[in-house]
């Protein structure tokens, strides 16, 4: 279903919407180190791609609870989705870069399954995917390479909540990702953008229970066939 634009004084955001819609940098930026030890031994044990199980847990996070996620300042209206979906930056044939949208899905086989599917055909077409009726999450990984941080853009071009990561640190006990989040202050205040962080964190735990169902279900699907 396509977005519908509706009125900011309909909302919780109409404060918001009046302080920082016409801000010439209504852009703010957290930085977090997370957890993510579930998310390498899972990716090991199954061959999944770390990637892929980070834009799940992504997914998640958004949308269990954080309404503010499925509401979008573009231009000087407010855009509100019923789905949402999380981008991926895909290396291409041709050695380049290109966007991939993925849907997402609450079924972590069913989503690892559009994840791989789409971002093949990104990177053999070189044609960018987006989901236009979807609520857009980006993200960028720079899997080479560890990271403190990073900002986005701050142009008022691109006003989609976005997340970006560099390669993973292995201690001795634990294995880490340090991250930035940005997002418009119109579409959600620091508290939202807490509660969200604190769920990826939860829903990066909560992955080896996601994985169990996961495989029981697919077993049952098998049976079945």
């Amino acid at each position: 279903m396509k977005p519908i634009v509706i009125d900011p004084k309909s909302t919780t955001r109409a404060s918001a919407y009046d302080l920082w819609m016409g801000a010439p940098n209504p852009m703010v930026t957290f930085f977090k180190t997370l957890n993510v030890t579930p998310l390498v031994r899972i990716g090991h044990r199954y061959g999944l791609k770390f990637n892929m199980l980070m834009d799940y847990c992504i997914g998640k996070a958004a949308s269990h609870g954080i309404k503010e996620f499925y509401i979008l300042p573009v231009g000087k209206t407010l855009l509100q989705y019923d789905s949402l979906a999380v981008n991926t930056i895909v290396k291409n044939v041709l050695g380049e870069v290109s966007s991939c949208d993925v849907p997402f899905s609450d079924d972590l086989m069913q989503f690892n399954a559009d994840y791989l599917r789409l971002t093949r055909k990104v990177a053999e077409s070189c044609e960018n995917h987006d989901l236009t009726e979807c609520m857009v999450i980006g993200t960028s990984a720079i899997p080479n390479t560890e990271i403190d941080g990073a900002v986005g853009m701050n142009s008022g071009i691109f006003n989609n909540p976005f997340l970006i990561w560099g390669k993973y640190h292995k201690g001795l006990f634990k294995t880490t990702l340090k991250l930035s989040f940005q997002f418009h202050h119109t579409q959600m205040d620091g508290a939202h953008a807490g509660r969200f962080l604190q769920q990826l964190q939860n829903a990066i735990f909560d992955l080896k229970s996601e994985m169990g169902k996961a495989k029981g279900s697919e077993k049952k699907r098998m049976a079945g066939a």
